[in-house]
Formats: C-alpha cells, sequence, structure tokens
C-alpha cells in the first residue's frame, strides 16, 4: 500500500511505515500526480480535497487530523466511494483553554470585570460542550445556541440566535463552516449584541462577515479573532484593529495534536485491516506534557487570569503574530504545543 501524508501531522513519522510507503509532503503541495497510486491520503485542512485532487486515484479512504471537514468535498468523496474520517473532538481541550486564558487577559488589559456576566456559546458539539462546562465552573451565567442539538433534543436547553445575542456580554463561536454558518457574523448579528460586549472567533474565519466585524468593533468592548478569512493572508486591517489576533492556533495543544493523529492512525487501520494499530495513541510521548488541573479556589479574577496566563500565555502568541503577520503559517508549523489545563 501507499499513502500520501501532510508531514505537518505530529506523531506519526515511523507510525505506518510497517505496512506501507508513506509519502510526508507539505499540505499544500500535495498534487493529484502524488496520488495516483496511493490508497489514502492523511491530511490537514491545508489540503483542499476535491474532484481536482483526487479525481482518477485509487485513493478510497481521506483522514484529517482536524475537527473541521470543510477542506473535503463530502458529498463528491461519498458519491466516488472514498471514506472519509476525522478527529472529531480532538482539539476541544485546547480552544476552551485559548477561549478563556484569551478572555480573562483582555479583560484585565481593559478593565472589563467578568462577575456576574453572562456567557453565550454558538455552536455546543465537541468544543463548544468543554467551553460550557468551564463557563460554568468559573461561575457565569451560560447561554446556549444550536440549532441542530435543539431540533434533535428538544428546545429547552437552547436559544434562538437573536435571543442569545441579546442576553450574552461575551458571544463566542465554536460553530462548523457549512452553508448555515458562512457570514452568520453579519451586520444584523453584531447589531443586536450587546454594547460592551466580548467577541471571540476560534472556529473558521469564514463564518464572521469581516467588515461587519469591523464596523461593530466602536460597540463592543473586546474582539479576540484566532481563524480568519482567506488564510494564510489575513485582513490586517481587522487585526490592527481587535485586541487579540493569533493565526488559527487556538487548538494547538499537545494534547490536541495526538488525539488528532490518534484519529488519524486508527482510521487507516481500521480501513485497511491493520489490527496493530487500531488503539493506537502516541499518548506517552513526552508525559512530563500531561494535562494540568488547576485550583482557583478563593482566587479573585486577577488571579485567575495570571494564573491562565502562567500556563498558556496567549498575550504572547498575540505579540509574535503581531511582529510577522505574513508569517502565519510558519507561526502554525513552528509552534511549540502547549499543555492543556482545567479547573478543578
Amino acid at each position: 500500500m501507499k499513502f500520501v501524508a501532510d508531514r505537518a501531522i505530529p506523531f506519526l513519522e515511523g507510525v505506518l511505515e510497517p505496512y506501507a510507503e508513506v509519502v510526508y509532503k507539505d499540505g499544500r503541495a500535495i498534487t493529484r500526480a502524488d496520488l495516483l497510486d496511493a490508497d489514502a491520503l492523511l491530511t490537514r485542512t491545508r489540503t483542499h480535497c476535491d474532484a481536482a485532487l483526487l479525481g482518477g486515484t485509487r485513493v478510497s479512504l481521506v483522514a484529517t487530523a482536524t475537527i473541521g471537514t470543510d477542506h473535503i468535498d463530502l458529498p463528491w468523496c461519498a458519491a466516488n466511494g472514498i471514506v472519509v474520517r476525522n478527529a472529531a473532538g480532538c482539539n476541544a481541550g485546547g480552544v476552551m483553554d485559548y477561549v478563556f486564558s484569551a478572555l480573562y487577559a483582555v479583560a484585565a488589559r481593559k478593565g472589563i470585570t467578568l462577575t456576574g456576566k453572562t456567557f453565550g456559546i454558538i455552536g455546543v458539539g465537541h468544543v463548544g460542550s468543554r467551553v460550557e462546562e468551564m463557563a460554568r465552573k468559573l461561575g457565569f451565567a451560560v447561554l446556549l445556541c444550536d440549532p441542530p442539538r435543539a431540533a434533535a433534543e428538544g428546545p429547552d436547553a437552547f436559544l434562538p440566535l437573536e435571543e442569545l445575542l441579546e442576553r450574552s456580554d461575551i458571544v463566542t463561536m465554536h460553530t462548523p463552516l457549512d452553508p448555515t454558518t458562512a457570514g452568520m457574523a453579519d451586520n444584523a448579528f453584531f447589531s443586536r449584541m450587546r454594547t460592551g460586549a466580548v467577541f471571540i472567533n476560534a472556529s473558521r474565519g469564514e463564518v464572521v462577515d469581516e467588515a461587519a466585524l469591523l464596523h461593530a468593533i466602536p460597540k463592543l468592548g473586546a474582539v479576540i479573532i484566532d481563524t480568519w478569512r482567506g488564510e494564510p493572508r489575513i485582513n490586517r486591517i481587522l487585526m490592527d484593529a481587535v485586541d487579540i489576533a493569533t493565526p488559527h492556533i487556538a487548538g494547538y495543544s499537545f494534547q490536541g495534536k495526538q488525539n488528532g493523529s490518534s484519529a488519524v492512525v486508527r482510521a487507516v487501520a481500521d480501513h485497511f485491516g491493520i489490527a496493530a494499530l487500531r488503539h493506537f495513541s502516541p499518548e506517552d510521548t513526552v508525559p512530563e506534557l500531561s494535562p494540568i488541573r488547576l485550583d482557583i479556589t478563593g482566587m479573585s479574577q486577577g488571579q485567575i487570569a495570571a494564573t491562565f496566563q502562567y500556563n498558556y500565555p496567549v498575550l504572547t502568541d498575540d505579540f509574535l503574530f503581531r511582529l510577522d503577520p505574513d508569517g502565519f503559517e510558519a507561526m502554525r508549523t513552528a509552534y511549540q504545543y502547549r499543555r492543556e489545563f482545567s479547573i478543578i
């Protein structure tokens, strides 16, 4: 067998070689010619998997080490017998850490009191659920908006988008990118948000109308952006206007990368019948990077902010990104994965 893999998938080299030839390439450089005689494509978000790339190849599996699948033409793959597997929930803990490290950092910088505030979460899947859990532990009132879950489970636990926006002091987006979410944060969206509210996007850049966000920024209390339209090129005007800007690294925790790589290897094992890899996990590769449990009992908001910054200094990521916005991909590639944290 032959597999083609994005070389940026960590912990992968040497794992599959006993069973197949493995070709490693930069995700953006993978071509149809590379795949003509390949059985599987192992990817991340930078490889657009569609008919132009996969048509006429013998690829029968596309496995992505990411939660999102918007870089994959799912209907075309299904119609052409190509199995697609993603790493659902792999980076949920890392994104949760990002949201709260960034929120408490910007609140400290701008003198925003978080006590008694209402936290609105749009998209309550793997990531949103982890954010919800942390928000409740920190004492926030929490509102949820997730139309697919509301339809499946009943509306009692969920609010319509408009009501959530009108009632929330903090709004954070954790939706997938699909036709129902593309551009959803538009002028109408921001017009419903409270004056002084905090807006966070760590989902996909395309869910936000950047012109609408720029127009709304004078009204908002703070804006935190990790994902951008047209990555790796970004809107410099927007970067200069927001409070925290990072290059799509919210989920770049050590555990998140372990989870993503595990999902890819296990997908290969299931698809090609490699029994020895069905329970593969690189979780013991660096034991000293295991998750951290924090006890914040009795801490003030400032002390919590300092504790979160110590464990994930998001302001350093913001600073380094602003020094070299054109280095978007280089910063992601060279990023030093951080340990995840949670609170007792």
